[in-house]
């Protein structure tokens, strides 16, 4: 039988990121052999990821991040089952890591991302080792990527909320961020009205149309005042068209237009913690 020493212990620690007790077991079980005894932990990630797949993942971070040339973006949410280990500064790294590295490799989709190498493992590995690690079902939930001419993120203070945008012309970085904050402020729906999904639309208007209802309007009026109520919907959760945050009665369109009339906004994306 291998001599399992502490220096062994705490080189698969070191390697694995697991706790000392974990590792000498793998140690043990695996009679000292490194390589083993590191896929023996991976296994158990995975034995542990299974048997907490139907627990409830509500917490987590939210972070967001851009290239480095500043032309792609992405907002992401790793999720995990308490706020104790969403605060904790290697869970946050860990998500900040795989993060900037779907956005080094421009990565279109959550599916992009989780069969990303880093350093020589895909991220469904890293997750099933990060499991395994903290002792928590660790899920990948979100990732929203935007590419522009320019592209500013922010992240909300406590990595509960995030957003990323785009904008039309470089040279404007007070601007991005300012309009990444407006993301987080505004809450918009989408760009532009032109831009609302249908679906949203028609829930909006049934909402409206029950409304009016209940107020004992004609039924002959009711689409007409829905409709109003509508276009308010509009000015108030579409991102050019809201108010700014920063400059009373102004819309964000007017605002960004008195400082270059070329400059606009082209896509955003943002999440949020229990949306």
């Amino acid at each position: 039988m291998a001599n399992i020493t502490a220096a062994l212990v705490n080189e698969l620690r070191k390697r694995t990121g697991v706790g000392m007790m974990d590792c000498k077991k793998a140690l043990v079980e695996c009679d000292g052999d490194m390589d083993k005894a590191i896929d023996y932990l991976r296994e158990k990630g995975q034995k542990l990821a299974a048997k907490r797949a139907d627990r409830d993942a509500s917490e987590g971070a939210v972070l967001a991040a851009v290239n480095q040339d500043k032309t792609f973006a992405a907002v992401i949410m790793m999720n995990c089952e308490t706020d104790f280990v969403a605060k904790n500064e290697d869970f946050v790294a860990f998500s900040r890591s795989i993060l900037e590295a779907a956005v080094a490799a421009k990565a279109k989709s959550l599916e992009e991302v989780m069969a990303l190498s880093v350093e020589g493992k895909s991220v469904e590995t890293m997750i099933i080792e990060q499991v395994a690690k903290i002792g928590e079902k660790i899920t990948l939930t979100h990732y929203l990527p935007v590419e522009a001419v320019a592209t500013y993120a922010y992240v909300h203070p406590g990595n509960r909320m995030a957003s990323v945008v785009g904008m039309s012309k470089t040279g404007y970085d007070d601007e991005g961020k300012e309009m990444a904050m407006q993301v987080i402020a505004g809450r918009p729906v989408a760009l532009t009205k032109d831009t609302v999904p249908a679906e949203v639309i028609e829930r909006e208007m049934e909402v409206y149309r029950g409304q009016v209802r209940e107020e004992g309007k004609p039924e002959n009026m009711v689409e007409k005042i829905a409709e109003g109520k509508l276009n308010k919907f509009f000015k108030e959760s579409t991102l050019l068209s809201q108010e700014y945050t920063r400059e009373a009665k102004v819309s964000v369109e007017e605002h960004l237009k008195k400082i270059d009339k070329d400059l606009t906004v082209t896509a955003f994306q943002r999440l949020e913690l229990g949306e």
